[in-house]
C-alpha cells in the first residue's frame, strides 16, 4: 500500500513537472540492447582514435543535456535477460527471466507504455534491427510466460493492433509444418497490415496503408530471417535502422492521432558483444546513433512537443576498456573489414573454394586484408604462432568454433578476433549479461527526469508522466 502511494505520488510530481515544462506529444525510446556505459564510452574512444588522437568523439545522444545510470536486474534474478529487462523498461514491472509482458507468476499480464500510448490515442509503432517477435520488441506488445513461444508472440503482435511494425522477419511465421493454422503473414493481412518488403517497397506501398510491418527483403531472409546484417557487413540493398526509424516517422505522423510513441531497438549490439567482437559492437553503436539522429531532425522541428529517450536493457560482456598496460589502441580496429561471424563464412568458402591450394601463405594474405595482420597491425611471434595454429586446426577439420548466443564461430575467426583485442587491449569478462549500470541520455519536453540514479522500471513512468498518458 505505501509502495503504491509512493508510486503515485511520484508520478504525480513527474506530471506536474512534464505539464509545466510542455507535454512530450512526440516519444521516441531508443533501446540499444547490451548497451552498457563501456559500449557507449568505447565508440566515443573509438572514434577519436580514428581521428589520431586520444580522447572522445561525441556521440549524438550523449550531448542530449540529461543523463542517468540505471539498475538492471530483474524480479528473479541479480543478472537479468532481454526479456525481464524489457518487460521493465516497456511496462514498469519487474519479471521473470524469460518473461514477456507478465509478473513473475507468469500469469498476469500487464501492458506496455506503448499501450498507454494507443490508449491515449497517440499512434505506435515498435521496431528493432533483430526479428519483430525479439525479447525487446516483444515486450511492448506480447503476454507470454516464455520468450521462445515466437508464433504465440507474434498473434499478440496482430492482437496489439499498432500502426507501425519493423524489424527483419517473423522467427516462426507459421504454428508447425503440420498445422492448418493461418500464418502470422496472413494474419497480419487479415488485420489491416501491409507488410513491405525493404524500404523501397515502404516508399512505393505506404500511402494506401492503414496499417504497416515493415521487413527485409524476402531474399535477406532466406539468408539470415533473425536479424538484419551487421553495420559492418551491410550491402547497399540491405534495410537498416536509420531506414527504418526514418518511415516509421512518416507513416506516424500521418496517422492524425494525439502524437506518436515509436521504439527503436539496436538489437545486434548485444548479439556482437556476445561474441566479444569490438569491432562490431562500435560499429553497431554508430549505427544506432545515426538512427537517434533522424529523431533528432524531427525533435528539431518540434523541440516543444517531442522527447527521446535513450537507454539500454542490460550490459553484454563486461567489456573492459584497457587491459594491463596503461594503453589503449582502439584505432588499431579499424583493421577489422567484417564481423567475426562474416569472417568464418568467408573462411568457410574460401577453403571450400581453394581447398588444398588454400595454403598458410595465402590465409596470411587474406588475414592482412581483413584484419591488418602484418599490416597496420603487428603480432608477435607466439601470436603468429596461434594463429597459424587455428588456421591448421581449420584445414584438417580438428579445430572447433566457439558457440556463442547467437551464432557458432570459426575457431580461425575467433582467434582473429582474440589476437586483436589483445592488440587493441579491449578485453571481457564473458560471453553473457552483466549486472553492470546501463546509462540512459534524454532530450525534450520531460527529459529533466531523467538524472541520477534510477531503476529501469522508473523510465516508463517518466515517459507516460512527460507525454500525460495513463498506465
Amino acid at each position: 500500500m505505501l509502495k503504491r502511494m509512493l508510486t503515485s505520488f511520484l508520478l504525480l510530481v513527474v506530471a506536474l513537472g512534464a505539464m509545466a515544462e510542455g507535454r512530450a506529444k512526440y516519444v521516441f525510446y531508443f533501446i540499444g540492447d547490451g548497451m552498457g556505459v563501456n559500449q557507449v564510452n568505447g565508440t566515443e574512444t573509438y572514434l577519436a582514435a580514428l581521428e589520431g588522437r586520444i580522447g572522445i568523439t561525441p556521440l549524438c545522444f550523449t550531448q542530449f543535456p540529461y543523463s542517468a545510470f540505471v539498475t538492471t536486474f530483474s524480479g528473479t534474478n541479480g543478472v537479468t535477460d532481454s526479456a525481464a529487462a524489457g518487460t521493465a523498461l516497456a511496462t514498469s514491472q519487474k519479471t521473470k527471466n524469460g518473461a514477456l509482458g507478465m509478473l513473475a507468476d507468469l500469469q498476469t499480464p500487464v501492458n506496455s507504455v506503448a499501450v498507454w500510448a494507443q490508449q491515449a490515442g497517440a499512434a505506435v509503432g515498435v521496431t528493432t534491427s533483430v526479428s519483430v517477435d525479439h525479447a525487446t520488441p516483444a515486450a511492448f506488445y506480447a503476454h507470454q510466460g516464455g520468450r521462445g513461444s515466437y508464433y504465440a508472440i507474434g498473434q499478440d503482435l496482430v492482437k496489439a493492433g499498432f500502426d507501425f511494425y519493423a524489424g527483419s522477419d517473423f522467427m516462426q511465421p507459421t504454428e508447425s509444418a503440420e498445422s492448418a493454422a493461418p500464418s502470422l503473414y496472413e494474419q497480419c493481412a487479415q488485420a489491416g497490415y501491409t507488410v513491405c518488403r525493404g524500404y523501397k517497397d515502404y516508399q512505393r506501398r505506404n500511402k494506401k496503408a492503414g496499417k504497416v510491418l515493415l521487413l527485409q527483403t524476402e531474399k535477406a531472409s532466406n539468408v539470415q530471417r533473425n536479424s538484419l546484417p551487421y553495420a559492418i557487413d551491410r550491402k547497399a540493398e540491405d534495410l537498416t535502422l536509420q531506414q527504418i526509424t526514418r518511415a516509421a516517422i512518416h507513416f506516424l505522423n500521418k496517422q492524425q492521432k494525439d502524437g506518436f510513441f515509436l521504439m527503436v531497438e539496436g538489437g545486434k549490439i548485444d548479439w556482437a558483444c556476445h561474441s566479444n567482437d569490438a569491432a562490431t559492437v562500435f560499429n553497431e553503436v554508430i549505427d544506432m546513433d545515426k538512427a537517434i539522429q533522424v529523431a533528432y531532425e524531427f525533435y528539431e522541428q518540434h523541440p516543444d512537443e517531442t522527447l527521446i529517450v535513450v537507454t539500454a536493457d542490460h550490459e553484454t560482456g563486461g567489456i573492459v576498456l584497457g587491459r594491463g598496460p596503461y594503453e589503449l589502441h582502439t584505432d588499431l580496429l579499424r583493421y577489422q573489414r567484417m564481423s567475426v561471424e562474416a569472417y568464418g563464412a568467408h573462411v568457410k568458402e574460401l577453403h571450400a573454394k581453394l581447398g588444398d591450394q588454400l595454403t598458410w601463405q595465402v590465409m596470411q594474405n587474406d588475414l592482412k586484408e581483413n584484419w591488418g595482420f602484418g599490416a597496420g597491425v603487428t603480432l608477435s611471434e607466439k601470436q603468429q604462432q596461434r594463429l597459424q595454429k587455428a588456421f591448421e586446426g581449420m584445414v584438417s577439420g580438428q579445430a572447433e568454433g566457439k558457440k556463442t548466443l547467437y551464432a557458432k564461430v570459426d575457431a580461425l575467426a575467433d582467434t582473429a578476433r582474440l589476437l586483436l583485442a589483445e592488440c587493441a587491449l579491449v578485453g571481457w569478462q564473458s560471453g553473457g549479461h552483466s549486472n553492470g549500470f546501463v546509462p540512459v541520455f534524454a532530450v525534450g519536453a520531460g527529459a529533466e527526469n531523467f538524472h541520477g540514479q534510477i531503476d529501469n522500471t522508473e523510465i516508463p513512468l517518466k515517459i507516460a508522466a512527460a507525454a500525460q498518458w495513463s498506465k
